[in-house]
């Protein structure tokens, strides 16, 4: 359905278009940024990521810390 408010034609040739990439600043995000996905029950529990930064450190510490031999 073609929209008549919508300028573009119904079909373009890019065969001649040079690759365009993933934008110039790509690489630059993906190295400033970790983006990780939670499952919905996860998400769910925590308000914002400063929650989750709180309880991952947590589970470090405990990690980190030696139990006792018997």
């Amino acid at each position: 359905m073609k929209n008549e408010n919508n300028n573009l034609r119904d079909e373009y040739d890019f065969s001649n278009m040079k690759s365009l990439g993933k934008g110039k600043y790509a690489s630059k995000y993906r190295k400033g940024t970790n983006i990780i996905h939670l499952d919905s029950d996860v998400a769910a529990v925590f308000n914002n990521d400063e929650s989750v930064n709180e309880a991952l450190r947590t589970l470090i510490n405990i990690a980190k810390k030696k139990v006792p031999s018997s």
